[in-house]
């Protein structure tokens, strides 16, 4: 038996230097430009960032490797299409520093799991593959077909392909998240987990049951002349930046903007245009109309008390604030939410919400007065037992005004990760549908697996049970993006070997199987030459424009592939002799193109269309009111308010992102907007909760979560008095991930539930 290395697989419980300041209203204008500035200065310096921030997002450029945020299809910005954020998501990947043999050499896998993940993510840019065998401490270098040959041997060695797990991050490109899944379909498995398991998953299922696609209905231009744009469960500020510019259009052209959030978000509030110097003298837009301080998962009871009083406002006046004509003509399911509507106790669901019955009713005559209405949404509402059941309220209130496939309206699941959205177009699921296999069969002549395969949950549980012995990983830091962070880890250390295919080093290369293979590769912004040239990928954003993108940057080793290559390489030692030809996708990305054209609907002419300057849309049924539904109508769904309770004096704790944070990548210490510097661990609380628990701002607690008597714990977090709803708390994640159950899920989706966890606090001695 294999003894596990001694790493520690949670970030360190020491507190640096924490700052506090007033929350600010504002977002964006001068500070964020600072910002930016500061960062590119200290990554790759100020002169080489700007020249390569101007190519980021432009028509000539590469794709930004942050947000799936669309492009403007027309002119844009020649100061730049780039956010704070993104430019910081750049700073990243273009950093000088490197991760070289010499480093790890220096510095072993236990030693570098005590350091912070902001700490170990600053350390710089992977140069070489690197090997770090059984038992070891220190990763070695390794030949690129040492690598390849390891992971084929492995491979070969499985008893049956589902011992093997292939996960995916949103970084992933078109050409390289088809060429994977075409790997793993060859080689006879569906555990293809990706990061969209813990995160859309909701809005995917929900949708697809409602109105026939899991994608957004909404293009960049409907949100510029919506009459009323719903923001919910969303922080675009930090998380979606350039998504201000088009609510900051909105609001010009007379629309209305409502933000839905248990906390206040200054990017949801007053919007400072940094390229517009009038702007800045001005103070910017207020972008927030109505701010609505809902309940921790209090979003369903919000939207039945509004369509309550639609009800009442339609039967005044029938025919003036439902729009018939559409749920006659496109719709199912009209009479039994209707009658679902009248039985619902409007106090009852005031309550739930926890929103005054005064700024309930303001809202509703928005609702009641506009047409063209939109609601995006992110984790807020995804994140829940009940985050399919919240999508599909969504599509109720949108339905009930013919708000679907008109200009102007829609749904707007604002996607994370930059091509996480194509990914899943590109095949990559672990429940592929029969139609997609049989086309991949027929076009390589290969023997695709029907059998489902594991989501992100259910693979942590596999690795548990020690079915999985091999886990590859294209990109992401699995281990501190899941739930449940200790007992993920230590299913991952039961694998025989994991493959990290990354371009920086996170905890996910510290915390691994017995075997564990680093294999670098390039980045969303550097040059990719292959035998036939130039190359150039490209990728899907939220709205479902496909368009290339094409890396400028001299890469930062000699020794780096790209993800395609990586893919084909290990293809080619697996199979040998395989009726597919790896080595020709390797060499020319237009071959994987038009692979993908002759197996996927929608690309037709994919290589000519691909190189339009502003790429081409992906056919939408929910937009042309098209709905590919089982009986090709949109669906209403009768919901229950899940009036989800929890013990008396526990909370319910959501997981957050700080504004130098995406996803799990940690670009600095400074949460600007909500007046937080220098420190992570920290408990955001309403005041009044904080003294009705005996404590007071500054107080160190342990937090405690509590699952079906099951208790999981978090050491040492700083209270931070906070404007959020009462009875709920706010931390940052991945340093509260380990409070999150790993069998707490969405049912309907299997996505762990971040946004409510039921937790105490415990004051540490």
């Amino acid at each position: 038996m294999t003894t596990k290395r001694k790493v520690q697989i949670l970030p360190p419980e020491n507190f640096e230097n924490l700052k506090l300041s007033k929350a600010k209203k504002k977002a964006v204008g001068v500070p964020a430009i600072v910002s930016t500035m500061r960062h590119i200065s200290k990554e790759m310096g100020v002169w080489k960032g700007i020249k390569l921030l101007n190519k980021m997002n432009q028509k000539d450029g590469f794709d930004c490797p942050g947000c799936a945020w669309p492009d403007p299809d027309g002119k844009r910005s020649g100061l730049g299409e780039y956010c704070e954020n993104g430019a910081k998501a750049i700073a990243e990947e273009a950093t000088s520093k490197r991760v070289t043999p010499d480093f790890f050499k220096k510095h072993s896998v236990e030693e570098m799991s005590t350091w912070t993940d902001y700490k170990i993510g600053k350390s710089g840019r992977i140069t070489h593959p690197m090997y770090l065998p059984e038992g070891a401490s220190h990763y070695e270098q390794i030949s690129w077909d040492d690598a390849f040959q390891k992971i084929a041997a492995k491979l070969k060695s499985l008893n049956n392909p589902d011992e093997a797990v292939f996960y995916t991050s949103g970084r992933t490109s078109n050409e390289a998240a088809f060429a994977y899944q075409l790997l793993v379909r060859q080689f006879g498995t569906n555990n293809l987990p990706d990061c969209s398991n813990m995160c859309h998953e909701s809005s995917g299922a929900g949708l697809s049951q409602t109105v026939g696609i899991g994608k957004g209905s909404v293009t960049l231009d409907d949100l510029y002349e919506s009459e009323l744009i719903v923001v919910m469960g969303q922080n675009p500020g930090t998380n979606h930046p350039r998504m201000l510019t088009a609510l900051e259009k909105c609001k010009k052209n007379g629309g209305k903007i409502v933000s839905v959030n248990p906390i206040p978000e200054a990017g949801n509030n007053v919007f400072v245009d940094p390229q517009n110097p009038l702007a800045i003298i001005k103070g910017g837009t207020q972008l927030t109309d109505h701010y609505l301080q809902v309940k921790i998962n209090g979003d369903v009871a919000l939207l039945k008390a509004i369509m309550i009083l639609m009800l009442e406002a339609e039967e005044k006046a029938p025919g003036t604030v439902f729009d018939l004509d559409f749920i006659a003509e496109f719709t199912n399911g009209y009479d039994e939410l209707i009658a679902d509507v009248r039985k619902t106790d409007f106090n009852e669901m005031v309550a739930q919400s926890g929103i005054a019955e005064s700024q309930i009713r303001e809202v509703a005559k928005l609702f009641i007065a506009k047409q063209k209405i939109i609601i995006c949404w992110a984790m807020g509402l995804t994140q829940h037992e009940n985050g399919v059941n919240n999508i599909k309220e969504v599509v109720n209130i949108l339905l009930l005004k013919g708000s679907i496939g008109k200009p102007g309206a829609g749904t707007c699941p604002v996607r994370g990760h930059s091509n996480v959205q194509g990914d899943r177009t590109m095949g990559i699921w672990e429940k592929p549908k029969d139609d997609f296999l049989d086309n991949l069969d027929k076009h390589f002549g290969i023997q695709s697996p029907r059998k489902h395969g594991v989501d992100a949950v259910e693979s942590i549980q596999a690795c548990l049970d020690k079915k999985v012995k091999f886990f590859m990983f294209m990109g992401g830091n699995f281990i501190s993006a899941t739930p449940d962070s200790q007992l993920t880890g230590e299913a991952i250390q039961n694998c025989e070997m994991t493959v990290q295919i990354s371009t920086k080093l996170n905890r996910s290369h510290l915390v691994t199987g017995n075997e564990a293979i680093i294999l670098p590769c390039l980045a969303r912004s550097d040059r990719d030459d292959q035998a036939s040239g130039l190359q150039f990928v490209s990728v899907e954003n939220s709205m479902g424009v496909v368009h290339k993108s094409q890396g400028r940057l001299d890469p930062p080793s000699n020794d780096l592939m790209s993800e395609p290559a990586i893919v084909a390489k290990i293809g080619a030692a697996t199979f040998g002799d395989s009726p597919v030809n790896w080595s020709e996708m390797e060499e020319n990305y237009d071959v994987i193109r038009n692979h993908i054209e002759a197996t996927i609907s929608g690309f037709e002419n994919y290589n000519k269309r691909v190189r339009i300057p502003q790429g081409f849309y992906l056919p939408n049924g929910a937009r042309d009111r098209k709905f590919t539904t089982p009986d090709g109508k949109a669906n209403f769904s009768v919901i229950e308010a899940p009036n989800r309770k929890v013990k008396e004096g526990n909370l319910i704790m959501m997981t957050i992102r700080t504004h130098d944070q995406y996803n799990t990548t940690i670009y600095g210490m400074d949460d600007r907007y909500r007046g937080i510097e220098g420190e992570r661990r920290v408990v955001l609380m309403n005041k009044q909760d904080i003294k009705s628990q005996g404590f007071k701002e500054l107080d160190v607690v342990h937090l405690v979560s509590e699952f079906n008597g099951e208790e999981r714990k978090a050491n040492y977090f700083k209270i931070v008095a906070y404007d959020i709803a009462k009875g709920c708390v706010a931390t940052y994640f991945p340093e509260a991930n380990v409070l999150v159950p790993l069998k707490s899920v969405a049912k309907g989706s299997n996505t762990p539930v971040s946004k409510f966890v039921e937790i105490r606090l415990e004051k540490a001695n």
